[in-house]
């Protein structure tokens, strides 16, 4: 059977048919669920194997991007999320889902002091474009296997406001330097876009199966979404970023 994939929707989400649509043409088995039926009946997360959380402006980003979503979700959800996590379950949080996966004390480390946070872009705007990635030769994250096998540098777009990723103040580097050597950073950006920190764009826990990123790889399932298409006589090919899903897919169908 196709692993089941919840995609969670509702209150600002607005990228839930588009990771529905990846994880689809990944052959799962995704069903959008609005975060009030989730929270109504938090058990049927147990009738699923990986959780997303896409991308958007969850309740406005009124008291900072993804900060209502999760104070909501860990009022709720914690003791089924704890579950989900100790059942080693692959999560992951796209943009405003990373943001939340933040807040919610389940990056870098599940359930452990919060380290990090994403803040307001440098150049104190809205960025809306595509950008150059590479994916950590160190990193243990189950959604970049195939990537880092092939040694991939690849474009995705972003589109975020609070995109910097930050570190307690004054601990940066000693936190930075453990998560690289612990394999936790997953994609740096090629050239500094926002201000995060090392060029961090995306980080995992240290199983690797808990991942969260600013880019949006469900909008690069396909080389047609590319600003510019590379490819022969007109072809469209799957674009690198149906691969994150593909490798979790694959992850639950071996597990």
């Amino acid at each position: 059977m196709n692993p089941k994939i919840l995609v969670l929707a509702g209150d600002g989400i607005n990228c839930e048919r588009e990771t529905a649509q990846a994880f689809q043409l990944a052959k799962g088995e995704p069903k959008i669920i609005h975060i009030n039926d989730l929270l109504e009946n938090p058990s049927q997360m147990e009738n699923f194997q990986i959780l997303a959380l896409p991308g958007g402006f969850s309740f406005g980003d009124d008291l900072g991007s993804g900060q209502i979503l999760a104070l909501k979700m860990a009022k709720i959800l914690a003791e089924d999320l704890r579950k989900f996590v100790d059942q080693k379950k692959p999560i992951i949080g796209i943009c405003n889902g990373f943001q939340a996966l933040t807040k919610l004390g389940l990056l870098p480390n599940p359930f452990s002091a919060r380290q990090v946070s994403l803040a307001r872009n440098t150049n104190g705007a809205f960025i809306d474009r595509w950008v150059d990635l590479e994916v950590e030769e160190t990193s243990q994250c189950i959604w970049t296997k195939s990537l880092k096998v092939d040694n991939a540098k690849l474009a995705l777009p972003i589109r975020h406001g609070e995109g910097r990723l930050v570190f307690v103040r004054g601990e940066e580097e000693s936190i930075h330097r453990d998560l690289t050597a612990k394999g936790q950073v997953v994609l740096r950006y090629t050239h500094d876009v926002n201000g995060s920190y090392g060029r961090i764009a995306g980080i995992c826990d240290p199983s690797g199966l808990i991942f969260g990123l600013m880019p949006h790889p469900e909008a690069a399932i396909s080389t047609l979404l590319y600003p510019t298409k590379a490819t022969k006589q007109g072809a469209i090919d799957d674009g690198l970023g149906l691969k994150f899903f593909h490798d979790a897919i694959k992850f639950v169908r071996e597990k």
